[in-house]
């Protein structure tokens, strides 16, 4: 069992109520709440002292898209960590395209490259002992009743890969929530790659799911933001298995971490056609999630940005 857990944008939505499942499991010791304001992460720790009864919760400033900013945070951990659960990400706020001081765009820092230097930096300092869950999506397999579409690589070589991340790959044709999708099966073939490097730590990729009431639709154009957050995330699609509760997206995350059944290196998500009930193994839907190559190679290319 995990005794201490660190948990990326654990102030709100689903990493606020992986904390709270997290924290009525009575082997769990301690959380790290590793959020990058302070006022959120005090409320949001204050919330969850009364709600649980538990004075667990410990705050760690950290924003994911800033590397700087993961490494002053992994030096100020006082001890290793048991399982790291990295749930920050969203598409990029309102310039997902714009390019970081790193050289990749703002939905690939939040999402992927912050999370990278994390787990090096934690493993570097041998704080990280033994599972790391990264936050993916079924947009890295595609999901074709809402529109996103399966990631269309050529070659899905390093140089392609780095070209995804630096956002030179989508052109002017640079939709969020189509690139979301190919940043999250970047960082899901990056996982895979880690557990074949590290066979001592469990890398799991978990998707939430379609989860309602998460933060990351806030950074839509109004338009879709009213569609996907007020009309079709709680009306339409838990009637065709498109959405479910916030506490169920919570719960994957949590047996994520604690089911001994889920392996290494796999990416679980819902059944094809739903986003909702039981996960499965996506390589079973997108073989290309299996391709060695392809998994070092996603690899290789985010490491092309860190110093």
């Amino acid at each position: 069992m995990n005794k201490t857990i660190m948990i990326t944008g654990a102030n709100a939505g689903i990493g606020k109520d992986t904390a709270r499942q997290l924290a009525l499991i009575k082997e769990t010791e301690k959380i790290y709440l590793a959020c990058r304001n302070m006022i959120k992460a005090q409320a949001a720790k204050r919330f969850l002292e009364e709600l649980t009864g538990r004075n667990i919760f410990e705050i760690t400033i950290m924003d994911v898209s800033n590397p700087s900013s993961v490494k002053k945070a992994v030096a100020g951990l006082q001890e290793p960590i048991d399982a790291l659960i990295m749930n920050a990400g969203g598409i990029g706020g309102k310039t997902p395209e714009k390019l970081t001081k790193e050289g990749v765009t703002t939905i690939t820092a939040a999402n992927l490259l912050g999370h990278v230097v994390l787990v090096d930096e934690l493993l570097k300092a041998n704080k990280l002992k033994k599972v790391a869950l990264f936050a993916s999506s079924e947009a890295a397999r595609g999901i074709k009743q809402t529109g996103m579409k399966r990631p269309d690589l050529q070659t899905s070589s390093a140089d392609e890969f780095a070209k995804v991340f630096d956002g030179s790959f989508f052109g002017q044709k640079f939709d969020a929530m189509q690139v979301y999708g190919v940043i999250k099966y970047g960082g899901t073939l990056w996982m895979s790659s880690m557990a074949r490097k590290y066979p001592n730590i469990k890398f799991i990729s978990m998707s939430p799911g379609g989860t309602r009431g998460t933060e990351g639709m806030n950074d839509l154009p109004f338009v879709k933001r009213i569609l996907f957050k007020y009309i079709g995330m709680p009306i339409f699609m838990p009637l065709m298995g498109l959405s479910h509760k916030l506490e169920k997206g919570a719960q994957r995350f949590v047996d994520g971490i604690n089911n001994k059944s889920y392996k290494s290196g796999v990416f679980y998500a819902s059944k094809e056609n739903v986003l909702t009930g039981p996960v499965v193994d996506q390589s079973l839907i997108f073989q290309d999630l299996n391709n060695t190559q392809y998994q070092d190679n996603a690899y290789e290319a985010i490491h092309r940005f860190i110093a």
